[in-house]
């Protein structure tokens, strides 16, 4: 198993492109990531079931940052409403600021010693309560506000992408004239061509590099059947936060990643940083060179959250990139 992953570990990085070696073994000057994230989402479960000591541990285990999820409370009704239609199959109910306000939470975190430069949030709330998004987004010290995912219903044809990107660039003028930047991350889908055409590409190249910003998931990307350092190189400057997680083993969607349903059978597969078989630290490295500002750990299925956290932030904390 240890020679098959090394294997596989060699190849991806061969296929990664000419660029990749130069860039790793001739850098002169690199440093260590100074600042690592998690995605609550990942540790939710415990959230509510253990508010402080989840971010005592967190804290402990040396991360500085996290992103939120929500709702929260200044949410659209529409958002609370899609939410608490997903929390029985979730198998917990809190998001947000976990039971207490902007101001409260933000108090919280600093006992920690944590700060939170970005939140997930819905849609609908981004179109219709931008004002209060960044209210609380100036609380709580965060740069970014974006959305974890497209609604499905809102991106089956090509001319859906069109009205989403220009959607965007709105919400990014907006975002930008009341002090917060507005990003979207990709979740594996819009990576197969319709008509001849890559959705996500679309996005891409029909939004104001000035407004919209991006957050690229390694895992997803991946099994969407994209190289992550082909967007990379190609979008300097888009790419502003990066969830990482690894693979056990190569894959991709059963169709188009375009449903839970096909996440969801990927779970398996997701492993702690560094225990898999993506070569982050080459994509880390074009990351940061592309201009990357903030790393956050993210893994869906964590049974055993202070273990797999510490692998994760070891793992990330041990690389070098360049600066």
């Amino acid at each position: 198993m240890y020679n098959r992953r090394q294997f596989i570990k060699h190849s991806a990085a061969v296929s990664a492109g000419a660029f990749a070696m130069p860039l790793l073994a001739h850098s002169k000057n690199k440093s260590k990531v100074s600042k690592i994230g998690v995605q609550v989402w990942s540790i939710a479960k415990f959230l509510e079931k253990d508010f402080k000591g989840s971010l005592k541990m967190l804290a402990d285990l040396g991360y500085d940052e996290l992103e939120l999820y929500g709702p929260y409370p200044f949410s659209s009704e529409k958002d609370k409403a899609s939410w608490g239609s997903m929390t029985g199959m979730l198998g917990f109910s809190q998001s947000g600021y976990f039971n207490h306000t902007a101001k409260e939470f933000k108090s919280i975190l600093d006992s920690y010693g944590l700060k939170t430069p970005a939140m997930h949030i819905g849609l609908d709330t981004l179109r219709t309560k931008l004002e209060k998004t960044a209210e609380a987004a100036h609380i709580l010290g965060q740069q970014y506000a974006g959305i974890a995912a497209i609604p499905e219903e809102e991106r089956k044809t090509l001319d859906d992408y069109k009205r989403i990107a220009d959607d965007f660039n709105s919400i990014g003028e907006k975002a930008k004239s009341l002090g917060i930047r507005f990003y979207y991350h990709n979740h594996g889908y819009g990576l197969k061509a319709i008509d001849g055409i890559i959705p996500f590409d679309l996005i891409l190249e029909r939004t104001d590099p000035s407004l919209v910003f991006f957050e690229m998931d390694i895992f997803w990307t991946t099994a969407g059947g994209a190289d992550p350092i082909k967007y990379l190189d190609a979008n300097p400057g888009r790419f502003k936060l990066m969830h990482v997680k690894d693979m056990k083993e190569q894959v991709q969607f059963s169709g188009d990643g375009g449903n839970p349903e096909q996440w969801v059978e990927l779970f398996p597969y997701i492993t702690d940083a560094g225990s898999g078989v993506l070569d982050l630290e080459t994509i880390l490295a074009h990351a940061k060179k592309s201009g990357m500002e903030h790393f956050i750990i993210e893994n869906d299925v964590i049974t055993d959250p202070k273990t797999s956290l510490k692998n994760s932030y070891q793992y990330l904390s041990s690389i070098q990139l360049p600066n």
